[in-house]
Formats: C-alpha cells, sequence, structure tokens
C-alpha cells in the first residue's frame, strides 16, 4: 500500500485546516472492524473530524472499505496477529520482518503528528487494541484515546472477588491488582491521555481506582449485529413456557472462526459434535446453522458433508437472508451454510457450537450458551480456550470431547434457571448495542 501519511496534508483545503485531524490505530483484523463501527459514528457527528488510520496488523481492508487513508507501510506477518499465543509464531513474524515493520510505522506516526503540528491542525490518536497501539499514541506527542479490546477483569476475577487458578503463573496476571499492568496504567493516566474506553464495566470500576479517564460506554464489539428480521428470544423464565420448546426446532449455530486453515479443521471437529446432537435429539427437529466468514472457501465445507450421508434440499424450518445459502438434510436434522448471514445465524441460533473468538463472543453477548470444543490452534486453543471461559463465565461450557455437546445441550434445555442466569451474563459481560456512538460522542467532548 503506498505510504500517503505526507499526501493527505498537503492537499488539505482551508476549510478543513480547523476540524479536528484524527488518526486512528489498530492492531489486528478485529481491532480494525471495532475503529471501523467507531469512524463510522464520527463521521456522522455535525463536525466530524478528518481521519486517517494506520493498521499495524494486516492491511486495514476495513479502512479501505471506508475509503479512510492509510498512513505509513502496512504488511500482514505469517502469524496473522496471534503472536502473544505461540512464540514461534513471535519468532516466524520477526524473522518476516516485524521489527523492521514497526520501526517504520512508529516513524510514520511521529512523522503525521509533526506535519499536522506544522500546519497547525488540532490533532490527535485513536488507539484501539492492546499496548502496541496504545504505546504508540503515548511516544507520538499527540493527545490521544484508547479502546481497550484486549483485556478484561473478568479474566482473573467476577464481582465476588478473584477467580481460583491453578497454574502459580496466573498471579502475573494481576500482580498489581488489575488485568492492566502498572505500565499499562501509566500510558493511559498520562495528561495526553484524554479517555479510556474499556470493554466492561468491571474493567472501568477497576480502572478509576487510578488516575485513569475511564469511561463506561459499552463494548463496539456488540454494535451491527442486527438481523434481517425482528429480535426473537426463545428461552423463557418460566418453566411451562420453556417445556413447549420442544414444539419448535432446536436450532443450533456453528462458529467454526474465521482464519483459513485452522476453520477448516475446525469444521471437521464440530461434524462430531453435529454428528452426537443428531443422535440424541432424534425426536425433535435439528437446525444447524453454518455461519462461514465470507472470506473462506465455502466450497471445503460443503464437501465435507458428503461423508456423513447429509443430501442437498430446497427450503428447511429457517429461512436466512442469503439467497445463495446451501441447505442439507439429514433424516429430521437440517444444516444451512452461509457466508452472508452472520447476523441472522448469532440471533436464531437458541445455542452455539463455537471454536472463534469475536464470533462465540458476540453470540454470548445477545444472553445465549456456547459450547467450546478447544481445537489445535493457533488461535482457538486449549489456551485460548480457557482464558475465554474465564472471560465470558457461566455463558462459555467447554467441553473436551465434542461427542459431550449433546450432553450438555441437553443438561441446558432442562435448566430455563441457569438459562436465565446465562441471559443476563451475557448482557453484562459483553454490553449493550450503541456503544461505538457513545465513544464517538465522547471523544468529540474530549479531544477537541
Amino acid at each position: 500500500m503506498r505510504d500517503l501519511s505526507q499526501l493527505p496534508l498537503l492537499k488539505q483545503s482551508p476549510d478543513k485546516s480547523s476540524r479536528l485531524q484524527l488518526l486512528v490505530l489498530s492492531n489486528g483484523h478485529g481491532e480494525d472492524i471495532i475503529a471501523g463501527r467507531i469512524i463510522k459514528e464520527l463521521q456522522q457527528l455535525s463536525s466530524p473530524p478528518d481521519i486517517f488510520a494506520l493498521p499495524i496488523v494486516g492491511e486495514g481492508r476495513a479502512y479501505q472499505n471506508l475509503n479512510v487513508p492509510c498512513i505509513g507501510e502496512v504488511k500482514t506477518m505469517p502469524s496473522g496477529g496471534f503472536i502473544y499465543m505461540d512464540s514461534r509464531q513471535l519468532m516466524r513474524d520477526v524473522q518476516g520482518g516485524l521489527v523492521q515493520l514497526t520501526w517504520k510505522q512508529i516513524q510514520a506516526v511521529r512523522g503525521w503528528v509533526s506535519s499536522q503540528t506544522k500546519l497547525g491542525n488540532q490533532k490527535a490518536i485513536l488507539a484501539v487494541g492492546d499496548i502496541v497501539p496504545l504505546l504508540f499514541a503515548s511516544i507520538s506527542g499527540a493527545n490521544y484515546a484508547f479502546v481497550g479490546t484486549a483485556k478484561s477483569e473478568y479474566y482473573v476475577r467476577d464481582e465476588l472477588g478473584l477467580l481460583p487458578r491453578k497454574s502459580k503463573s496466573a498471579r502475573w496476571e494481576n500482580f498489581s491488582g488489575s488485568i492492566y499492568h502498572p505500565w499499562e496504567r501509566w500510558l493511559m493516566s498520562l495528561s495526553r491521555c484524554r479517555a479510556v474506553f474499556p470493554r466492561d464495566a468491571l474493567t472501568t470500576e477497576i480502572l478509576r481506582k487510578w488516575p485513569i479517564p475511564a469511561f463506561d460506554v459499552g463494548n463496539p464489539m456488540m454494535d451491527g449485529l442486527d438481523p434481517s428480521f425482528g429480535n426473537a428470544r426463545f428461552y423463557h423464565n418460566h418453566v411451562e413456557q420453556a417445556e413447549m420448546e420442544i414444539v419448535r426446532p432446536l436450532v443450533v449455530t456453528l462458529l467454526p472462526g474465521s482464519r483459513a486453515g485452522e476453520a477448516y479443521d475446525n469444521w471437521e471437529v464440530m461434524m462430531i459434535a453435529v454428528s452426537a446432537l443428531i443422535e440424541s435429539f432424534r425426536e425433535r427437529e435439528t437446525v444447524f446453522l453454518g455461519a462461514i466468514a465470507p472470506g473462506l472457501d465455502g466450497n471445503l465445507f460443503s464437501q465435507s458433508l458428503k461423508i456423513p450421508g447429509w443430501q442437498k434440499c430446497d427450503q428447511s424450518p429457517v429461512q436466512l437472508a442469503d439467497a445463495n445459502a446451501l441447505m442439507f438434510q439429514q433424516k429430521n436434522a437440517y444444516l444451512i451454510l452461509t457466508q452472508q448471514a452472520y447476523n441472522d445465524c448469532l440471533h436464531l441460533g437458541d445455542l452455539a457450537i463455537a471454536m472463534a473468538g469475536t464470533a462465540t463472543e458476540q453470540f454470548i453477548g445477545l444472553g445465549k450458551p456456547a459450547i467450546a470444543i478447544p481445537g489445535k490452534g493457533p488461535q482457538y486453543n486449549p489456551g485460548f480456550a480457557e482464558a475465554q471461559s474465564r472471560l465470558l463465565g457461566s455463558s462459555l461450557i467447554l467441553v473436551d470431547q465434542p461427542t459431550k455437546a449433546a450432553q450438555v445441550t441437553r443438561s441446558l434445555l432442562q435448566n430455563p434457571d441457569l438459562l436465565h442466569e446465562i441471559s443476563e451474563n451475557g448482557v453484562k459481560r459483553m454490553g449493550l448495542p450503541g456503544a461505538a456512538k457513545r465513544i464517538a460522542e465522547c471523544l468529540q467532548e474530549r479531544l477537541t
């Protein structure tokens, strides 16, 4: 991608010079998407800023789709951004030029700030992700704000206190009284840090123990998830209503992840869970919704259905807003593959079989349970799944074998009190929709 760090600045028209010039930093595909949601809301403000971006990891396609110019050099690393899970992935990135790229990106950020200063423009930085973009912002010389997507106090505690942990090394995560380490809190407490937006209310509460301008406005991950139909909730608080669930199909959403290679392996594991569920619920119509990321090869998923005996069909009990969806039937079970109706899959599912990061959290944020099967990684491995179970609490149930998903599903459906608790827990841990707009409004107030 061309380095645009200088070009847009020199061609600004006089009427734009008084507007805030905002540089958005993010370090990952999911972080790019979250930043994109905030950018959309910023663009809707009465006095929107001029926005630039620097995707520290990857090529920043989310910014390209918004026509936001990227400054500096961008490059996709071999790990795809998962270096914190595996030291071998880090070494691959280092060999792929990570150190040189990072230095060039730091220079690009400082160069952008310097150019804006020379032009007399008001400038600021929005860092989205973890300590990497936060550090970039802090050494830029400009005022900045931070959207913390990577850390939550729920990883180490809940509202009742610290979580019991078996590993002695786990003490390191909370050694200073917060999931955020002292050096991270220091970067958030500098006078040029004008606002911090943690993932949830619990993390905000803990960070406010220090002189950190933390605001509890929700989690942008829950924005943009509206289905193509009116919201539907299938779980009820009363036993009599829950018992009536048998009259409609059981809908299970399948979330294999979005990383090529790993997602295909995850799908094979999930098909074992699907077969167990079909066998366990022979008396009830069951629908499986395969939410396949658009960037994956859908043919590889449909080809795997030829082995268990699925047959293509023309209709199913559940309709999705995707004319290209593929439908299969096996006895009284249906499986739908879609790469265009992700939101519908989230809302229609009674529960999910999950081997994904963001998608699992979004599903649970809608107040629903998910059964997780740790895979081989590099993302959804046992370590990641265990950490995610702490983040999401009772809403995420880990199983060590895919066949156990059937037993867990039956137990869930027979426990309406637990389903009610899960519903409340998911909303509490992931927040209500509308966070991106609330962040944008707060940024307008704090950065200008």
